[in-house]
């Protein structure tokens, strides 16, 4: 009895703290929507920034946060994935082992902007990238890699050793098997881990703000070895650092909307790769 009434309180207050939160985040994005719909149009994701930022669109933005995110995809993932695979398939259990991990769970934690710093100090500086599209890049790729290594070892350790034994058990060899059976059989965690984890390195500002992003670009918008601009520093900057915040408060308003809209799209993109591949695991 005593243990029935226990656990109907756990989940009350489990449900109510879930109610509360979900309802500040209602209430953050119903007004983010409602003040920044008013700006939002084809010709505010489609036009460059015009008479210091006070008018146009947000167009190189967009263009600089959609080639980041991809070079920190192309830094993080294969690095992260190939780390994962060898402590969860290759390593022994041993104290070396559970010091990495430790540690790749201890750079999990630590702020956002000391790995700015770092990224400032090693590829700005140390590599003479410059502040750059690349130079951002890399340094996104460094804080989501502790991130894309934890996702994917948990998605491997999912897959029952029954399964290992079985590949193994008809000639296939350990590669092969990892290969063929393992990793397919992950795919849905590790793709979900890698997605949220870019969604979250979008929405990043601290890190870039020391490694190559702009507020402003006149010229030519895209490429890696120059500084480019990204919607959450576009958003701090129109919200914190412009001359005429108020004349301007509409336009940030709406950066926050598409900021918002992208990393939704991300998350989407993440569960709907979840439920496919999960749907034909059955």
């Amino acid at each position: 009895m005593m243990k029935g009434l226990n656990k109907y309180f756990e989940w009350s207050v489990l449900l109510l703290c879930t109610a509360i939160v979900l309802l500040f985040l209602g209430i953050i994005i119903f007004d983010i929507v409602v003040k920044g719909s008013g700006a939002f149009s084809w010709d505010f994701i489609s036009t460059s920034p015009k008479k210091a930022m006070t008018e146009g669109g947000i167009l190189p933005a967009i263009i600089g946060t959609v080639i980041l995110t991809l070079l920190t995809a192309l830094f993080c993932i294969p690095f992260g994935v190939a780390c994962a695979i060898y402590l969860n398939e290759y390593a022994k259990e041993n104290y070396l082992t559970k010091t990495i991990r430790a540690s790749i769970r201890n750079l999990s934690g630590i702020p956002s902007i000391i790995y700015g710093l770092f990224g400032l100090a090693l590829f700005v500086q140390g590599l003479n990238l410059g502040t750059s599209m690349l130079s951002a890049g890399l340094t996104l790729g460094l804080l989501s890699l502790p991130y894309i290594i934890t996702t994917t070892e948990e998605a491997l350790r999912r897959i029952p050793n029954s399964t290992r034994e079985a590949a193994l058990g008809v000639g296939a060899t350990q590669f092969e098997s990892i290969k063929d059976v393992v990793l397919p059989s992950a795919l849905p965690g590790i793709l979900t881990g890698v997605v949220l984890t870019l969604s979250r390195a979008a929405g990043e500002t601290a890190p870039i703000l020391f490694t190559g992003v702009a507020f402003f670009i006149t010229g030519k918008t895209g490429n890696v070895d120059q500084e480019f601009m990204a919607l959450p520093y576009h958003l701090y900057m129109l919200s914190t650092q412009h001359q005429a915040i108020e004349q301007v408060r509409p336009l940030a308003y709406g950066t926050a909307l598409v900021l918002i809209m992208v990393v939704f799209l991300l998350s989407l993109t993440a569960f709907y790769i979840r439920y496919k591949y999960s749907k034909n695991g059955k």
